[in-house]
């Protein structure tokens, strides 16, 4: 028997589940991109993703996912043979790492494995070898999405001292859901997406970028260049041409949710509490040595957007869930051994009751499928949800 009818459930770490209200804005025809109230609707939504990334610096937008980001910051940071210093701590990391590779950056990767968060001491030791400053980035993610370590940015700041190199940071798992202040934290580039924290489809990429790193670059083309975006008077410029009119409505109908109603803090706040959930939930299931846990052992090093799971028979779970119950729990992605790995998603549009809802779902499917657990783990989340309101 299946309990899958009803309204589906998607804990995947992104697309994250679109606000109502944020879909009825886009359920519109286009209205006349030259003039009229779509040219000052972008010059607010502009506004307040300045607001959202804690910065008065610069912000050029780009229809695009999370790739494109990458591609757009590493052609305004780079000339081929330039040097970057990545800091890896899974899947994305690497990921963006290549990225840069491919268009002829000289990359250095320090890798930190899949569970554990970059180490301040080791980037100060690595730079300081650079003495004649020939690294022109150090490239982090805030949250990786596959492993669900979460970056400390004001100490890797800090680390870096009066090293010259541009601090890069990719947000897209983290922008919304996190404490997140580029301008207080020294980031040079900050880069996200549409389609997790910020609560709207897939289909935008933003970067913003501070006056040391606005010149732009030798042989950066005019689509990718991020200046021309910046300086934008009109509409299109913003956009390289024809705008994402129904993204932009959707946008600001979730700035505005996230800014005015609900606010950053709240919001912070919000994300960390489900977080906690989710990981009181897997300390009971893992109690009796089932090997259920988190990913990350250390609590300050673990994103409140996302928590990667080590669930021994994860893969018939995922499968379980999904069929009997019509919740859709994410891949074990880059984990070590995927097929007992999942990921659980509690970033933008997310509650208590839907989160509630997952973990509940997980026990009856562990239990269905004779998978050991420990007892509690739904009374713990529920506990903890009692603990924070």
């Amino acid at each position: 028997m299946s309990f899958a009818a009803g309204r589906p459930v998607l804990a995947i770490p992104g697309p994250s589940p679109v606000p109502d209200r944020v879909l009825r804005a886009m359920h519109r025809s286009s209205p006349d991109i030259y003039g009229g109230e779509l040219v000052d609707l972008n010059l607010r939504v502009m506004a307040d993703l300045k607001r959202l990334a804690g910065t008065r610096h610069h912000l050029a937008p780009y229809i695009g996912n999370g790739h494109a980001a990458w591609e757009a910051a590493n052609a305004n940071l780079f000339s081929p043979g330039d040097r970057a210093l990545v800091l890896a701590s899974g899947h994305f990391g690497r990921g963006w790492a290549q990225a840069a590779r491919a268009v002829g950056v000289e990359v250095e990767v320090l890798d930190f494995g899949n569970a554990a968060p970059p180490d301040p001491q080791r980037l100060t030791e690595r730079l300081a070898q650079d003495r004649a400053g020939k690294i022109r980035a150090v490239m982090v993610c805030h949250v990786d999405t596959a492993s669900g370590v979460r970056a400390d940015l004001p100490a890797l700041r800090a680390a870096m001292g009066d090293h010259p190199a541009v601090f890069a940071v990719d947000a897209i798992a983290s922008l919304g859901c996190e404490r997140l202040l580029m301008d207080e934290w020294g980031i040079d580039v900050l880069l996200s997406a549409s389609q997790k924290g910020v609560m709207v489809p897939p289909g935008l990429a933003f970067v913003w970028f501070s006056d040391r790193v606005a010149a732009p670059r030798a042989g950066v083309g005019p689509y990718w260049d991020w200046a021309v975006r910046a300086q934008a008077a009109e509409l299109w410029r913003f956009w390289g041409g024809t705008p994402p009119v129904q993204h932009i409505y959707g946008l600001a109908e979730a700035l505005a949710m996230l800014l005015d109603e609900e606010g950053l803090e709240v919001a912070w706040a919000r994300h960390e509490g489900l977080a906690r959930a989710v990981w009181a939930a897997l300390d009971a299931w893992g109690a009796d040595g089932s090997g259920i846990g988190a990913n990350v052992a250390a609590v300050a090093a673990r994103a409140r957007s996302v928590t990667a799971v080590a669930l021994p028979g994860a893969e018939r779970l995922r499968g379980w869930t999904v069929d009997k119950a019509g919740v859709t729990l994410g891949l074990g992605l880059g984990a070590d051994r995927p097929g007992d790995a999942l990921r659980i998603a509690h970033m933008g549009h997310a509650n208590a009751h839907m989160l509630l809802g997952v973990l509940g779902v997980m026990q009856a499917g562990m239990t269905a499928l004779s998978i050991r657990h420990g007892a509690g783990g739904l009374d713990a989340a529920a506990a903890e949800i009692g603990r924070l309101a």
